[in-house]
């Protein structure tokens, strides 16, 4: 009986020990996150002693640290240290004591120290780095890791807690040595790569450290493909093509295996504007024979390629010819399908806006709508195209018919807004501004947001030059000019639209001449005259209806062409900040934080 009594009253005891450290816990977790330490403390002290659970004593010593009692902490800790000596979380605080007090010599030696006597066990390596990240010791954590790699003999171990460290010290020698090491056996961490040290380098600086570092692996491991596409890559960030081009196609010679990769770095090359090495490539890989597996795709980019430069009007007019021959021949040996229909779009733009043959393109483009199995939004862009044709033959009414064909055909596609604005367009090329006007108001409200953008341009373009005679007659040049690019006769685009401020002084079209210059000046690659164009629209016309516009179009030059990203995120900001309602300003957004670096991968 006198048992039972005892074991009662024993867990009553219990219990009520139990309850009272509930209370007290959570109280001292309040008073702790109220940053009223000196309250937490004495409970934490309680708790700590009470239980030796290291969750409390983290907290405590903290409260401590924070009331300046670091005497009190030494005690504790050293106390501590004596009767724990395997645990060296502990001897972790008492270096941060002498850290606090501005002795990092001997929180470094008490810290090594630490590091060394480590036992030889993964998990505690894991524990004491964890030991070492929660008070901000970075380096300390990243030598633990680096010790526990020698001690274990594995160089791959702690991989991913390492990269995560160079990360957050944006230590980039570290964390390119990092990624070298892993990467031959775990290639899957290429892309991550890339991202974050795309984010992280600032300059050419960076990226020849990088360079450096894998050239020099690759004496060591010429047969590691990784380090070629990583090479190749960082050639490609700098924008050395050619380099990037030499180096696969050594790497194809001496492995003969670097085929695709090779088709994938001329793509990249592509996207990149970079034509004329993108052909090379293709070359290189049609010229291995139709035997190889990559023939005939290969053969198509190449096609696709001289295309690119082409409309850029950087080949002569031989090329031209032979390109445009290139594509009948894809036509007549595969046929008019579905799949060749691409071919026949290109043809007849080559036709019609480089060849000015236009009733070959028009021929073109009615062949291609007699392919069978076209989806419903193919065969509406050929008759847009087909539409444009007319134009450039001058049979605005033939035009207007099939435009407005396509809008009824197609109601409810994107492509019936285009073609609705298309057929506004060409009212306003022919000088008919009102009823351009009246077109362009009714799309302001379509789904497509580019085509509800451009309407909102054209209309307001129009309200704001009527106001006098002299604006009306300017206006009609201007149309005149666009009508001019429209048909790919830039010089005499430039020419019509320098002559206006001549003929009608003072008209009110100064930011949209601007403007249109800009765009002309960027298509012709004349990159320095664009940035004047939109600078100068920037400065003196922060009222215009194109100031959106010309900002992101200066930002986007500036990182794409003019390789000056400062510039570029200050543009970007400013549309984000002078104008949240632009349709422009995701974009924006989105490009701002990839040039700040948010965007750091996964």
């Amino acid at each position: 009986m006198k048992y039972l009594l005892f074991v009662l009253l024993f867990c009553l005891g219990f219990n009520t020990i139990k309850a009272q450290d509930n209370v007290d816990e959570a109280l001292a977790y309040q008073y702790f996150q109220q940053a009223e330490y000196e309250k937490a403390a004495t409970l934490l002290e309680k708790l700590f002693n009470r239980s030796k659970n290291d969750g409390y004593f983290d907290l405590y010593f903290t409260s401590l640290l924070k009331i300046k009692k670091y005497g009190e902490a030494e005690n504790l800790v050293k106390k501590l240290i004596k009767q724990y000596p395997q645990k060296l979380n502990y001897q972790v605080a008492l270096g941060r004591i002498y850290q606090e007090n501005g002795k990092a010599a001997e929180a470094n030696k008490i810290y090594y120290t630490a590091i060394q006597n480590a036992p030889k066990n993964e998990f505690q390596y894991r524990e004491l780095a964890n030991s070492f990240y929660r008070i901000e010791a970075y380096d300390m954590a990243a030598n633990t890791f680096l010790q526990g790699r020698k001690a274990l003999g594995d160089e791959l171990l702690f991989t991913f807690e390492l990269l995560s460290i160079y990360r957050f010290k944006k230590d980039k020698q570290a964390l390119i040595s990092e990624y070298l090491n892993t990467l031959p056996v775990n290639p899957q961490l290429l892309p991550q790569a890339q991202s974050v040290l795309a984010n992280l380098f600032e300059d050419n600086s960076d990226y020849m450290l990088l360079q450096a570092a894998l050239l020099k692996k690759l004496q060591k491991q010429p047969d590691v493909e990784i380090f070629t596409e990583l090479l190749i890559w960082q050639y490609i960030q700098q924008k050395d093509y050619e380099m990037a081009l030499r180096q696969l196609i050594a790497q194809d010679k001496r492995t003969n295996n670097a085929g695709m990769l090779l088709f994938n770095t001329a793509n990249s090359l592509l996207a990149n504007n970079a034509f004329a090495t993108a052909i090379k490539a293709y070359e290189y890989i049609v010229a291995k024979g139709p035997t190889n597996e990559l023939f005939l795709t290969a053969k198509i980019q190449l096609i696709n390629a001289k295309y690119e430069l082409a409309v850029q009007g950087k080949i002569d007019r031989l090329a031209m010819k032979a390109l445009a021959e290139e594509f009948a021949q894809i036509v007549t040996q595969y046929g008019i399908n579905n799949q060749t229909v691409f071919a026949l779009k290109k043809l007849s733009y080559l036709q019609a806006y480089h060849l000015n043959d236009l009733p070959a393109a028009e021929k073109t483009l009615e062949q291609a709508l007699k392919a069978s199995n076209l989806p419903a939004a193919e065969i509406g862009e050929l008759k847009i195209d087909l539409g444009d044709i007319y134009v450039l033959n001058k049979e605005p009414w033939e035009a207007i018919l099939v435009y407005e064909q396509v809008a009824k055909q197609f109601d409810n596609l994107p492509i019936a807004s285009d073609a609705r604005f298309r057929s506004a367009r060409l009212s306003f090329y022919q000088g008919n501004f009102k009823y351009a006007k009246s077109q362009a108001d009714v799309l302001k409200a379509s789904t497509s947001q580019l085509i509800a953008n451009d309407a909102l341009n054209l209309s307001l373009l129009i309200s704001d030059n009527l106001q006098s005679k002299n604006d009306s007659l300017a206006l009609m040049m201007y149309a005149d000019a666009e009508l001019l690019q429209f048909t790919n006769n830039s010089t005499a685009a430039l020419k019509k639209l320098d002559s206006i401020d001549i003929v009608y002084p003072k008209n009110s079209l100064t930011d949209d001449i601007l403007m249109a210059k800009a765009k002309i000046f960027i298509k012709n690659t004349d990159f320095q005259k664009a940035e004047t164009s939109l600078k100068s629209l920037i400065a003196d016309h922060s009222g215009s209806i194109w100031i959106d516009d010309a900002i992101f179009t200066l930002a986007d030059l500036y990182e794409n062409k003019l390789n000056n990203m400062e510039e570029a995120k200050k543009l970007y900001q400013r549309l984000i900040t002078d104008f949240p309602g632009s349709i422009l300003n995701a974009e924006a957004r989105k490009r701002y934080r990839t040039i700040r670096g948010d965007n750091l991968g996964t």
